[in-house]
Protein backbone atom coordinates (compact mmCIF):
# COMPACT_ATOMS: atom_id res chain seq x y z
CA UNK A 1 0.00 0.00 0.00
CA UNK A 2 1.36 3.44 -0.62
CA UNK A 3 2.83 5.41 1.87
CA UNK A 4 0.06 8.28 2.66
CA UNK A 5 1.59 11.78 2.79
CA UNK A 6 0.38 14.98 4.84
CA UNK A 7 -1.28 17.59 3.60
CA UNK A 8 -1.97 20.73 6.37
CA UNK A 9 -5.12 22.93 5.63
CA UNK A 10 -5.32 26.43 7.37
CA UNK A 11 -8.61 26.28 9.58
CA UNK A 12 -8.15 29.50 11.32
CA UNK A 13 -5.08 32.06 11.71
CA UNK A 14 -4.09 30.07 15.05
CA UNK A 15 -5.56 26.51 13.80
CA UNK A 16 -4.46 23.63 11.74
CA UNK A 17 -5.52 20.39 11.09
CA UNK A 18 -3.35 17.41 9.30
CA UNK A 19 -5.59 15.41 7.23
CA UNK A 20 -4.19 12.21 5.22
CA UNK A 21 -3.70 13.09 1.30
CA UNK A 22 -5.70 10.74 -0.81
CA UNK A 23 -4.47 7.21 -1.92
CA UNK A 24 -3.37 7.85 -5.82
CA UNK A 25 -5.78 6.21 -7.68
CA UNK A 26 -4.88 3.42 -10.41
CA UNK A 27 -4.47 3.38 -13.96
CA UNK A 28 -7.87 1.61 -14.08
CA UNK A 29 -9.85 4.13 -12.06
CA UNK A 30 -7.60 7.34 -13.87
CA UNK A 31 -8.96 5.70 -17.09
CA UNK A 32 -12.31 3.90 -16.93
CA UNK A 33 -14.14 2.20 -19.72
CA UNK A 34 -17.40 4.41 -21.23
CA UNK A 35 -20.05 3.78 -23.37
CA UNK A 36 -19.81 4.99 -26.87
CA UNK A 37 -22.45 7.76 -27.17
CA UNK A 38 -20.83 10.51 -29.06
CA UNK A 39 -21.63 10.97 -32.81
CA UNK A 40 -23.87 7.85 -32.87
CA UNK A 41 -21.95 5.42 -31.16
CA UNK A 42 -19.46 2.51 -33.09
CA UNK A 43 -21.42 3.14 -36.81
CA UNK A 44 -21.33 6.51 -36.01
CA UNK A 45 -17.45 7.14 -35.77
CA UNK A 46 -16.91 4.02 -38.74
CA UNK A 47 -18.72 6.14 -41.14
CA UNK A 48 -17.25 9.62 -40.05
CA UNK A 49 -14.18 8.06 -40.39
CA UNK A 50 -14.45 7.17 -44.46
CA UNK A 51 -16.90 10.04 -45.24
CA UNK A 52 -15.03 13.18 -44.02
CA UNK A 53 -12.14 12.46 -46.40
CA UNK A 54 -14.47 12.43 -49.59
CA UNK A 55 -16.33 15.14 -48.45
CA UNK A 56 -12.70 16.86 -48.66
CA UNK A 57 -12.35 15.36 -51.85
CA UNK A 58 -15.86 15.93 -52.85
CA UNK A 59 -15.52 19.99 -52.23
CA UNK A 60 -12.64 19.90 -55.37
CA UNK A 61 -14.43 17.50 -57.58
CA UNK A 62 -17.94 19.01 -57.11
CA UNK A 63 -16.35 22.53 -57.45
CA UNK A 64 -13.60 23.25 -59.96
CA UNK A 65 -12.92 25.14 -63.26
CA UNK A 66 -13.75 21.96 -65.29
CA UNK A 67 -16.60 20.42 -63.99
CA UNK A 68 -18.09 23.77 -62.97
CA UNK A 69 -20.10 23.82 -59.78
CA UNK A 70 -23.24 22.54 -60.82
CA UNK A 71 -26.06 22.03 -57.76
CA UNK A 72 -27.55 19.49 -57.76
CA UNK A 73 -24.28 17.93 -59.40
CA UNK A 74 -24.83 16.66 -62.81
CA UNK A 75 -22.29 13.66 -62.62
CA UNK A 76 -21.29 11.49 -60.24
CA UNK A 77 -18.45 11.35 -57.90
CA UNK A 78 -16.26 8.87 -60.24
CA UNK A 79 -17.25 11.02 -63.28
CA UNK A 80 -16.13 14.37 -61.67
CA UNK A 81 -12.61 12.33 -60.70
CA UNK A 82 -12.03 11.44 -64.78
CA UNK A 83 -13.31 14.66 -65.74
CA UNK A 84 -10.43 16.59 -64.09
CA UNK A 85 -6.99 15.97 -65.60
CA UNK A 86 -4.84 13.48 -63.98
CA UNK A 87 -1.08 16.09 -65.13
CA UNK A 88 -3.23 19.03 -62.66
CA UNK A 89 -4.58 17.01 -59.90
CA UNK A 90 -4.07 13.04 -60.06
CA UNK A 91 -5.20 11.62 -56.35
CA UNK A 92 -1.72 11.34 -55.36
CA UNK A 93 1.71 12.91 -56.09
CA UNK A 94 5.09 11.97 -54.31
CA UNK A 95 6.22 15.15 -54.85
CA UNK A 96 3.10 16.49 -53.41
CA UNK A 97 3.76 14.28 -50.59
CA UNK A 98 7.39 15.45 -50.46
CA UNK A 99 6.24 18.99 -50.11
CA UNK A 100 3.70 18.44 -47.36
CA UNK A 101 6.12 16.59 -45.18
CA UNK A 102 8.64 19.32 -45.48
CA UNK A 103 5.91 21.80 -44.49
CA UNK A 104 4.52 19.84 -41.51
CA UNK A 105 8.44 19.32 -40.55
CA UNK A 106 8.88 23.06 -40.81
CA UNK A 107 6.47 23.75 -38.60
CA UNK A 108 8.09 21.07 -36.03
CA UNK A 109 11.44 23.10 -36.78
CA UNK A 110 10.40 26.21 -36.21
CA UNK A 111 8.67 24.85 -32.77
CA UNK A 112 11.60 23.80 -31.32
CA UNK A 113 13.84 26.66 -32.41
CA UNK A 114 11.76 29.81 -31.88
CA UNK A 115 11.07 31.89 -28.90
CA UNK A 116 7.51 31.18 -27.05
CA UNK A 117 6.67 31.02 -23.46
CA UNK A 118 5.32 27.81 -21.57
CA UNK A 119 2.03 28.26 -20.12
CA UNK A 120 0.31 25.70 -18.08
CA UNK A 121 -2.39 23.74 -19.11
CA UNK A 122 -5.56 22.75 -16.65
CA UNK A 123 -5.51 20.52 -14.03
CA UNK A 124 -6.12 16.76 -15.16
CA UNK A 125 -8.01 14.22 -13.24
CA UNK A 126 -3.97 12.73 -12.58
CA UNK A 127 -3.77 15.74 -10.70
CA UNK A 128 -0.69 17.16 -12.91
CA UNK A 129 -0.78 19.94 -15.26
CA UNK A 130 0.72 19.95 -18.84
CA UNK A 131 2.76 22.82 -19.68
CA UNK A 132 2.77 23.94 -23.54
CA UNK A 133 5.38 26.14 -26.06
CA UNK A 134 2.44 28.64 -27.24
CA UNK A 135 2.63 32.58 -26.58
CA UNK A 136 4.54 33.90 -29.20
CA UNK A 137 6.15 30.63 -30.80
CA UNK A 138 2.88 30.68 -33.18
CA UNK A 139 3.09 34.29 -34.85
CA UNK A 140 6.61 33.53 -34.90
CA UNK A 141 6.24 30.92 -36.89
CA UNK A 142 3.99 32.89 -39.29
CA UNK A 143 5.92 35.80 -39.38
CA UNK A 144 9.60 33.48 -40.21
CA UNK A 145 7.44 31.87 -43.00
CA UNK A 146 5.26 34.95 -44.22
CA UNK A 147 8.73 36.86 -44.76
CA UNK A 148 10.45 33.94 -46.65
CA UNK A 149 7.35 33.89 -48.51
CA UNK A 150 7.06 37.43 -49.77
CA UNK A 151 11.05 36.64 -50.72
CA UNK A 152 10.39 33.96 -53.13
CA UNK A 153 7.39 35.96 -54.59
CA UNK A 154 9.51 38.92 -55.20
CA UNK A 155 11.72 36.60 -57.13
CA UNK A 156 11.19 36.00 -60.77
CA UNK A 157 9.10 32.63 -61.23
CA UNK A 158 7.95 33.62 -57.52
CA UNK A 159 4.31 33.51 -58.40
CA UNK A 160 4.24 30.89 -60.38
CA UNK A 161 6.12 28.55 -57.46
CA UNK A 162 3.40 29.75 -54.97
CA UNK A 163 0.35 29.13 -57.88
CA UNK A 164 2.13 25.49 -57.69
CA UNK A 165 -0.02 24.71 -54.29
CA UNK A 166 -3.30 25.56 -56.54
CA UNK A 167 -2.55 22.82 -59.96
CA UNK A 168 -1.71 20.46 -56.94
CA UNK A 169 -4.38 21.40 -54.23
CA UNK A 170 -5.65 17.36 -54.82
CA UNK A 171 -2.41 15.58 -54.08
CA UNK A 172 -1.46 18.20 -51.18
CA UNK A 173 -5.25 16.82 -50.09
CA UNK A 174 -4.57 13.07 -50.36
CA UNK A 175 -0.89 13.70 -48.21
CA UNK A 176 -2.18 15.46 -45.69
CA UNK A 177 -4.94 12.50 -45.03
CA UNK A 178 -1.79 10.34 -45.15
CA UNK A 179 -0.54 12.10 -42.45
CA UNK A 180 -3.65 12.36 -40.40
CA UNK A 181 -4.41 8.72 -40.98
CA UNK A 182 -0.84 7.99 -39.87
CA UNK A 183 -0.43 10.09 -36.72
CA UNK A 184 -4.37 9.10 -35.30
CA UNK A 185 -2.87 5.32 -36.19
CA UNK A 186 0.46 6.09 -34.28
CA UNK A 187 -1.26 7.34 -31.01
CA UNK A 188 -3.80 4.77 -30.65
CA UNK A 189 -1.48 1.90 -30.85
CA UNK A 190 0.80 3.24 -29.01
CA UNK A 191 -1.95 4.58 -26.14
CA UNK A 192 -1.75 0.71 -24.97
CA UNK A 193 2.30 0.71 -24.03
CA UNK A 194 2.22 4.60 -23.23
CA UNK A 195 0.67 4.38 -19.72
CA UNK A 196 -0.52 7.94 -20.60
CA UNK A 197 -4.17 9.35 -19.40
CA UNK A 198 -6.97 8.28 -21.80
CA UNK A 199 -9.85 10.66 -22.82
CA UNK A 200 -13.29 9.44 -21.13
CA UNK A 201 -15.12 9.26 -24.41
CA UNK A 202 -12.27 7.77 -26.17
CA UNK A 203 -11.62 4.33 -24.02
CA UNK A 204 -14.63 2.68 -24.87
CA UNK A 205 -13.28 -0.46 -26.27
CA UNK A 206 -14.09 -0.87 -29.56
CA UNK A 207 -11.86 0.42 -32.26
CA UNK A 208 -13.78 2.50 -34.69
CA UNK A 209 -15.24 4.45 -32.10
CA UNK A 210 -11.91 5.16 -29.80
CA UNK A 211 -9.32 5.35 -33.37
CA UNK A 212 -12.29 8.63 -34.34
CA UNK A 213 -12.89 10.02 -31.25
CA UNK A 214 -8.85 9.60 -29.81
CA UNK A 215 -8.00 7.27 -26.66
CA UNK A 216 -5.07 9.54 -25.74
CA UNK A 217 -5.71 12.56 -24.08
CA UNK A 218 -2.38 14.32 -24.56
CA UNK A 219 -0.04 12.14 -26.51
CA UNK A 220 3.49 12.71 -27.46
CA UNK A 221 6.13 10.78 -29.42
CA UNK A 222 8.70 8.60 -27.55
CA UNK A 223 11.27 10.30 -26.36
CA UNK A 224 10.07 13.93 -26.99
CA UNK A 225 7.45 14.28 -23.61
CA UNK A 226 7.14 18.14 -24.22
CA UNK A 227 5.89 18.05 -27.72
CA UNK A 228 2.08 17.56 -27.21
CA UNK A 229 0.80 16.50 -30.74
CA UNK A 230 -2.94 17.52 -30.01
CA UNK A 231 -2.41 20.83 -29.40
CA UNK A 232 0.48 21.15 -31.78
CA UNK A 233 -1.49 20.58 -34.62
CA UNK A 234 -4.71 22.96 -33.26
CA UNK A 235 -2.98 25.58 -33.90
CA UNK A 236 0.30 25.23 -36.02
CA UNK A 237 0.36 23.00 -39.58
CA UNK A 238 -3.05 23.58 -40.36
CA UNK A 239 -3.93 27.24 -38.88
CA UNK A 240 -0.69 28.41 -40.85
CA UNK A 241 -0.77 26.24 -44.13
CA UNK A 242 -4.83 27.51 -43.93
CA UNK A 243 -2.56 30.81 -44.80
CA UNK A 244 -0.09 29.49 -47.08
CA UNK A 245 -3.01 27.81 -49.41
CA UNK A 246 -4.91 31.31 -50.16
CA UNK A 247 -2.21 33.32 -50.95
CA UNK A 248 -1.13 29.85 -53.50
CA UNK A 249 -4.87 30.84 -54.96
CA UNK A 250 -3.96 34.64 -55.20
CA UNK A 251 -0.76 34.21 -57.00
CA UNK A 252 -3.16 31.56 -59.10
CA UNK A 253 -5.19 34.37 -59.58
CA UNK A 254 -2.95 37.00 -60.96
CA UNK A 255 -0.77 34.79 -63.41
CA UNK A 256 -3.89 34.56 -65.09
CA UNK A 257 -5.73 37.81 -64.71
CA UNK A 258 -2.65 39.84 -64.19
CA UNK A 259 -4.18 41.16 -61.03
CA UNK A 260 -5.78 39.89 -57.77
CA UNK A 261 -9.35 41.48 -57.47
CA UNK A 262 -11.03 43.09 -54.66
CA UNK A 263 -13.05 39.62 -53.64
CA UNK A 264 -9.90 38.24 -53.64
CA UNK A 265 -8.15 40.69 -50.90
CA UNK A 266 -11.33 40.26 -48.44
CA UNK A 267 -10.85 36.74 -47.78
CA UNK A 268 -7.27 36.63 -47.87
CA UNK A 269 -7.24 39.17 -45.42
CA UNK A 270 -10.04 38.03 -43.47
CA UNK A 271 -9.19 34.40 -42.78
CA UNK A 272 -5.40 35.65 -43.00
CA UNK A 273 -6.39 38.20 -39.71
CA UNK A 274 -8.24 34.96 -38.16
CA UNK A 275 -5.25 33.22 -37.90
CA UNK A 276 -3.55 35.77 -36.92
CA UNK A 277 -5.55 36.46 -34.25
CA UNK A 278 -5.50 32.86 -32.89
CA UNK A 279 -1.60 32.85 -32.66
CA UNK A 280 -1.86 36.10 -30.77
CA UNK A 281 -4.76 34.64 -28.29
CA UNK A 282 -2.68 31.03 -28.79
CA UNK A 283 -2.95 30.14 -25.22
CA UNK A 284 -6.66 30.52 -24.84
CA UNK A 285 -6.96 26.93 -26.81
CA UNK A 286 -5.96 25.69 -23.68
CA UNK A 287 -9.49 26.14 -22.06
CA UNK A 288 -11.09 24.55 -24.78
CA UNK A 289 -12.91 21.22 -25.27
CA UNK A 290 -10.52 20.04 -28.21
CA UNK A 291 -8.14 20.02 -25.50
CA UNK A 292 -9.71 19.55 -22.00
CA UNK A 293 -11.91 16.95 -22.92
CA UNK A 294 -11.10 14.93 -26.38
CA UNK A 295 -8.95 12.53 -26.92
CA UNK A 296 -6.77 13.10 -30.23
CA UNK A 297 -7.61 10.55 -32.87
CA UNK A 298 -8.79 10.78 -36.53
CA UNK A 299 -11.10 13.27 -35.91
CA UNK A 300 -9.41 15.86 -34.60
CA UNK A 301 -5.86 14.99 -36.74
CA UNK A 302 -8.33 14.96 -39.83
CA UNK A 303 -9.78 18.40 -38.12
CA UNK A 304 -6.81 20.10 -38.06
CA UNK A 305 -4.55 18.90 -40.90
CA UNK A 306 -7.58 17.88 -43.69
CA UNK A 307 -10.20 20.26 -43.14
CA UNK A 308 -8.93 23.08 -41.85
CA UNK A 309 -7.02 24.27 -44.40
CA UNK A 310 -8.69 22.61 -47.58
CA UNK A 311 -11.80 22.79 -46.98
CA UNK A 312 -12.13 26.36 -45.59
CA UNK A 313 -10.14 27.24 -48.57
CA UNK A 314 -13.11 27.00 -50.70
CA UNK A 315 -13.36 30.71 -51.31
CA UNK A 316 -10.01 31.73 -52.07
CA UNK A 317 -10.10 28.37 -54.49
CA UNK A 318 -13.17 29.15 -56.25
CA UNK A 319 -12.11 32.96 -56.92
CA UNK A 320 -9.24 31.33 -58.85
CA UNK A 321 -11.43 30.50 -61.88
CA UNK A 322 -14.77 32.38 -60.95
CA UNK A 323 -13.12 35.99 -60.30
CA UNK A 324 -15.73 38.64 -58.90
CA UNK A 325 -15.11 42.22 -58.76
CA UNK A 326 -17.25 43.50 -56.17
CA UNK A 327 -18.10 47.41 -55.99
CA UNK A 328 -17.50 49.85 -53.24
CA UNK A 329 -20.65 49.41 -51.41
CA UNK A 330 -20.62 45.49 -51.82
CA UNK A 331 -16.87 45.91 -50.24
CA UNK A 332 -17.73 48.54 -47.70
CA UNK A 333 -20.74 46.53 -46.23
CA UNK A 334 -18.98 43.32 -46.30
CA UNK A 335 -16.20 45.00 -44.37
CA UNK A 336 -18.55 46.08 -41.94
CA UNK A 337 -19.98 42.52 -41.27
CA UNK A 338 -16.51 41.13 -40.67
CA UNK A 339 -15.77 44.34 -38.15
CA UNK A 340 -18.73 43.15 -36.43
CA UNK A 341 -18.24 39.82 -35.93
CA UNK A 342 -14.97 40.10 -34.72
CA UNK A 343 -16.52 42.84 -32.50
CA UNK A 344 -18.56 39.98 -30.76
CA UNK A 345 -16.27 36.93 -30.93
CA UNK A 346 -13.12 39.47 -29.60
CA UNK A 347 -15.27 41.01 -26.90
CA UNK A 348 -16.96 38.19 -25.93
CA UNK A 349 -14.04 36.17 -25.46
CA UNK A 350 -12.44 38.80 -23.65
CA UNK A 351 -15.12 39.07 -20.92
CA UNK A 352 -14.80 35.60 -20.38
CA UNK A 353 -10.85 35.57 -19.93
CA UNK A 354 -10.81 38.64 -17.53
CA UNK A 355 -13.39 36.78 -15.33
CA UNK A 356 -11.39 33.54 -15.54
CA UNK A 357 -8.67 34.93 -14.02
CA UNK A 358 -10.57 36.59 -11.19
CA UNK A 359 -10.91 40.25 -12.71
CA UNK A 360 -14.16 41.88 -13.44
CA UNK A 361 -13.71 45.43 -14.88
CA UNK A 362 -16.84 45.59 -16.03
CA UNK A 363 -18.66 44.79 -13.04
CA UNK A 364 -20.06 41.75 -15.04
CA UNK A 365 -23.40 39.94 -12.93
CA UNK A 366 -22.78 36.69 -12.09
CA UNK A 367 -24.00 33.16 -10.13
CA UNK A 368 -22.47 30.98 -7.54
CA UNK A 369 -22.60 27.15 -8.21
CA UNK A 370 -22.02 24.78 -5.35
CA UNK A 371 -18.89 23.59 -6.74
CA UNK A 372 -17.80 27.03 -5.88
CA UNK A 373 -17.33 28.51 -9.55
CA UNK A 374 -19.20 31.49 -10.75
CA UNK A 375 -21.09 31.88 -14.13
CA UNK A 376 -21.56 35.52 -16.07
CA UNK A 377 -25.22 36.23 -16.56
CA UNK A 378 -24.36 39.94 -17.94
CA UNK A 379 -22.10 41.72 -20.78
CA UNK A 380 -22.08 39.19 -23.97
CA UNK A 381 -22.40 36.08 -21.89
CA UNK A 382 -26.21 37.18 -20.84
CA UNK A 383 -27.36 37.35 -23.90
CA UNK A 384 -26.47 33.77 -24.84
CA UNK A 385 -24.49 30.89 -23.53
CA UNK A 386 -21.97 31.41 -26.59
CA UNK A 387 -21.57 34.78 -28.08
CA UNK A 388 -18.41 34.03 -29.03
CA UNK A 389 -20.04 31.20 -31.65
CA UNK A 390 -22.06 33.77 -32.87
CA UNK A 391 -19.58 36.07 -33.75
CA UNK A 392 -17.48 33.38 -35.80
CA UNK A 393 -20.54 32.26 -37.61
CA UNK A 394 -21.24 36.21 -38.76
CA UNK A 395 -17.41 36.68 -39.99
CA UNK A 396 -18.27 33.00 -41.86
CA UNK A 397 -20.39 35.25 -43.89
CA UNK A 398 -18.17 37.69 -44.52
CA UNK A 399 -15.97 34.80 -45.88
CA UNK A 400 -17.87 33.74 -48.14
CA UNK A 401 -20.56 36.82 -49.49
CA UNK A 402 -17.12 38.07 -51.88
CA UNK A 403 -17.56 35.03 -53.61
CA UNK A 404 -20.94 36.01 -55.09
CA UNK A 405 -24.40 34.22 -55.70
CA UNK A 406 -23.60 32.36 -58.59
CA UNK A 407 -23.31 29.06 -56.59
CA UNK A 408 -23.95 28.15 -53.09
CA UNK A 409 -20.95 25.64 -52.87
CA UNK A 410 -18.57 28.49 -51.76
CA UNK A 411 -20.88 29.17 -48.55
CA UNK A 412 -20.67 25.11 -47.42
CA UNK A 413 -18.48 26.41 -45.26
CA UNK A 414 -21.17 28.75 -43.27
CA UNK A 415 -23.62 25.75 -43.36
CA UNK A 416 -21.21 23.13 -42.33
CA UNK A 417 -20.37 25.56 -39.36
CA UNK A 418 -23.32 26.35 -37.94
CA UNK A 419 -24.41 22.66 -37.31
CA UNK A 420 -20.71 22.79 -35.96
CA UNK A 421 -20.80 25.06 -33.64
CA UNK A 422 -24.70 24.09 -32.91
CA UNK A 423 -23.29 20.67 -32.33
CA UNK A 424 -20.18 21.93 -30.06
CA UNK A 425 -23.06 24.15 -28.04
CA UNK A 426 -24.94 20.87 -27.41
CA UNK A 427 -22.05 18.89 -26.09
CA UNK A 428 -20.65 21.97 -23.94
CA UNK A 429 -24.31 21.99 -22.71
CA UNK A 430 -24.38 18.45 -21.70
CA UNK A 431 -20.98 18.30 -20.15
CA UNK A 432 -22.27 21.64 -17.93
CA UNK A 433 -25.38 19.79 -16.82
CA UNK A 434 -23.52 17.19 -15.50
CA UNK A 435 -20.89 19.60 -14.01
CA UNK A 436 -23.13 21.70 -12.38
CA UNK A 437 -26.67 19.79 -11.78
CA UNK A 438 -29.17 21.86 -10.75
CA UNK A 439 -27.12 25.30 -11.09
CA UNK A 440 -26.94 24.79 -14.84
CA UNK A 441 -30.79 24.44 -15.17
CA UNK A 442 -30.88 27.67 -13.46
CA UNK A 443 -28.14 29.61 -15.40
CA UNK A 444 -29.94 28.28 -18.67
CA UNK A 445 -33.25 29.94 -17.20
CA UNK A 446 -30.96 33.11 -16.64
CA UNK A 447 -29.32 32.46 -19.86
CA UNK A 448 -32.01 30.91 -22.33
CA UNK A 449 -30.29 31.81 -25.63
CA UNK A 450 -27.47 29.16 -26.38
CA UNK A 451 -25.81 31.26 -29.30
CA UNK A 452 -27.56 33.65 -30.82
CA UNK A 453 -29.03 36.59 -28.71
CA UNK A 454 -33.27 36.35 -28.93
CA UNK A 455 -33.31 33.62 -31.69
CA UNK A 456 -31.61 30.33 -30.35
Amino acid sequence: MAQEREITTTITATTTVKLPAAAPKSYAELNPRLKPTEFFGPVGGFVLTFVTPIVAYGLFYGCNEVTGCSVPPTRNFLQWIGDWPSSAGALWEWKAAGVYLAWYMWTVLCWNILPGEWIEGTLLRDGTRKKYKMNGNGLWTLILTLGITAGVIAQPGGIAALAWLNDHFVPLVSASIAMCTFQAMFVYVYSFFSGELLAYQGNSGNFFYDFWMGRPLNPTFPGFPTFDIKTFNEVRPGIIGWVMLNIGFACAQYERLGRVTNSMWLVVLFQGWYSIDCLLVESSILQQMDITTDGFGFMLSFGDLTWVPFSYTVQARYLVFAPNDLSLVACGLIVALEVLGQYIFRVANNEKSEFRSGRNPKNLKFMETKRGTKLLTSGWWGLSRHPNYFGDWIMAWAWCLPTGFSTPIPYFYVIYFAILLAHRQMRDDEACKEKYGKDWETYCKKVPYKIIPYVY
